[in-house]
């Protein structure tokens, strides 16, 4: 291998542990922001300073932010790693590092949390088979309580501390840009510090006496507008809203207006802790507002708490208030840009390169159908029983593409169970996951134990055959080649989906509506004009949601999709649908087919035949079966792109 290859495999892996890490940190908060927005709520309400001060009410802010968000963070982190088993330990070291420290400890408890449920696991593997029947409820209660014993005490005496060090630290440097007249360094310090719960710290310890000295000299100071600018935060939460996929956009509005109007910056952190890349985003854009502060001469007559645009403006001095809102909105603006930019490259640049690199070399008349990672040569096949085909959603071309391999399987004989999944529930014996080529490194990270296929289309690939060459050869010369256990139950379930007995289009059973199916003449339509792929997602989206299939939501969602990987699936055909969160959009499982004669270009393809869908349960794999059996054949597709009777796709489409 050239070196130029080993440094891009290099930088490749840096990336993907990048992208890993931050997964993993948006596993355990993103579950629990929720929770987040609850002691926000109760914060811009009952607080002292809050809208409806109240002393009992204000009871509940502290022990929440102090107690159950970490714990709640911890207890998901350990469970990513080791179950309900790990959550519980999570917690329980987190204990150590919450009362070790003076702060809310949000970093310590997503340090404690997947240590904990580390440590449980391996101890696990490690008495595995070795434990004597009858002691097992024995054994697991009190390692889980003498680890987890051992574990807080490390807390306590360990991380605790070091993060009181680092807090030092961080006050040390913006008192010595303070003192050195380096405003928008302060930033640097400002920004980071706020998203770790030092925002209190920073602003009534350091900035509040100094600006109350600069107010009796001036009658305003720039320093209460340092850390309770709200501009960063909602920079982020726009982009987010904007930019975001899935719960997380969905959930950007309500903070916008608990960050901007109650002044509850806290509620924007989590969604930087999710990405850490978006610290140079707040970061950038405290810095603005200051600069921007500095050469108008803004301040506040007093110090604003909490840090609401409300509070903001009703302490400006008179004729102040335009100066200041520049300070606002040029920090919101820098945060934003640059959040926006990271939000839209961060989910994959490196596979927007593949996926595009793939679409070139099958226009160029390159290797198409090819797996980019893993050849049908490379598979080790001695003991394969499940092969799972994952996308994003779970419910489109995976489901094509598995169908199409299953009754490969069912034809050959092979005791194997053939399933789709989405890519973020691949079961952890699945012994070889076949997936789009974008989205092979996410599959690798869900099933490292898997062997990999990576493709760039579902339907009709040549490598299918040889897969199923290699397993009969394996399943012939094994030793025990006879069908197991379940794999009678997996063949009649093939056969119930693919028999010819089987009505293809399904009745709702979600409604007593004899016209509500999956698939109705009328949601066929036929000659339509070549357009971009973006106004053909639309339109099938529009169909959909007009037919009452799925909300008007869900449009957003199919576009989103789209951004993650191609619906192209081969032989002139698309499938767009929403992304795996969009599932609570769809009313009932329904398909609208738009025909284009002379094509839409997606990537990786043109296609002909735009099907749109909306899988609700398993409703909609019926006609998905039938669809992907007829697709394979690329003659029946280019017919069916010419025709001009929509009973005729029907009838194609119907068994």
């Amino acid at each position: 291998m050239s070196s130029v290859q080993t440094a891009t495999k290099e930088r490749k892996s840096a990336r993907d542990r990048v992208q890993a890490f931050g997964r993993f940190l948006s596993s355990m908060i993103m579950p629990n922001i929720g929770a987040f927005i609850a002691w926000g709520l109760l914060t811009a309400l009952f607080i002292p300073t809050g809208y409806w001060p109240n002393v009992e009410l204000n009871k509940l802010v502290s022990p929440m932010i102090t107690y159950l968000l970490p714990l709640l963070i911890a207890y998901t982190g350990g469970k990513v790693v080791a179950d309900h088993r790990g959550g519980v330990l999570g917690a329980i070291a987190a204990m150590g590092v919450i009362v070790g420290a003076d702060i809310p400890m949000f970093i310590g408890a997503m340090i404690m949390g997947p240590l904990g449920g580390y440590v449980i696991k391996q101890f696990d593997k490690l008495i595995e088979g070795k434990v004597k029947s009858g002691f097992e409820m024995l054994v697991n209660n009190f390692s889980a309580g003498i680890i987890g014993m051992l574990l807080a005490i490390l807390g306590f005496v360990g991380i605790g501390p070091l993060v009181e060090a680092f807090t030092m630290f961080v006050e040390s440097g913006v008192n010595f840009l303070v003192a050195h007249d380096l405003l928008p360094l302060v930033s640097i310090f400002v920004e980071p510090g706020k998203i770790l719960f030092l925002n209190n710290a920073i602003n009534h310890g350091i900035f509040t006496p100094l600006g109350a000295q600069q107010s009796l000299e001036t009658g305003k100071s720039i320093f209460y507008l340092l850390e309770a600018n709200p501009g960063p935060g909602l920079g982020v939460l726009l982009a987010y809203w904007i930019f975001g996929k899935g719960t997380i956009k969905g959930s950007a509005p309500g903070a916008i207006i608990i960050q901007f109007f109650g002044g509850i910056h806290e509620v924007y952190f989590p969604y930087v802790l999710m990405r850490p890349i978006l610290f140079i985003a707040v970061i950038l854009g405290g810095m603005a507002g200051v600069f921007t502060n500095s050469i108008l001469g803004s301040g506040l007559t007093s110090a604003a708490s909490p840090g609401s645009i409300l509070a903001i403006m009703g302490l400006a001095p008179k004729g102040g208030h335009l100066v200041v809102l520049a300070g606002v909105a040029a920090a919101t603006i820098v945060s934003f840009i640059f959040s926006a930019i990271f939000l839209r490259k961060a989910p994959s640049d490196e596979d927007l390169e593949k996926a595009q690199a793939a679409s070139k070399n099958m226009k160029s008349g390159g290797n198409a159908g090819g797996p980019a990672l893993t050849s049908a040569n490379d598979l080790q096949t001695g003991e394969v029983r499940k092969i799972v085909f994952a996308c994003d959603a779970g419910m489109g071309s995976s489901a094509m593409g598995a169908s199409s391999f299953r009754k490969k399987v069912q034809q050959a004989g092979l005791p194997i169970n053939v399933t789709n999944t989405a890519i973020d529930a691949i079961p952890s014996d699945a012994d070889i996951v076949v997936t789009q080529q974008n989205l092979t490194s996410r599959a690798k990270g869900k099933a490292p134990n898997a062997q990999h296929v990576s493709i760039d289309n579902f339907i009709n690939n040549p490598i299918y055959d040889d897969m199923i060459e290699r397993l009969k050869a394996a399943t012939a010369g094994s030793p025990d080649s006879s069908i197991p256990d379940n794999a009678a139950g997996v063949k009649q379930e093939v056969s119930d989906v693919l028999s010819h007995n089987a009505p293809h289009v399904v009745q709702d059973t979600t409604t007593s509506n004899a016209g509500s199916t999956i698939l109705r003449k009328e949601n066929i339509v036929l000659g339509l004009a070549s357009t971009s792929k973006e106004d053909a997602i639309n339109k099938a989206g529009e169909m959909l949601a007009a037919a009452g299939y799925v909300k008007h939501d869900y449009i957003a969602a199919m576009h989103e999709r789209e951004k993650v990987a191609s619906t192209y699936i081969g032989n002139g055909v698309a499938i767009p649908h929403g992304v795996g969160e969009a599932k609570k959009q769809i009313q009932t499982s329904g398909i609208v087919v738009l025909q284009y004669p002379n094509g839409v270009e997606f990537e990786g393809g043109t296609a002909y035949l735009v099907i749109g869908i909306a899988g609700a349960g398993g409703e909609h794999l019926q006609i998905l079966t039938k669809i992907a059996e007829t697709i394979e054949d690329e003659a029946t597709v280019q017919h069916l792109a010419k025709v001009t009777d929509a009973e005729e796709i029907y009838r194609t489409f119907s068994i």
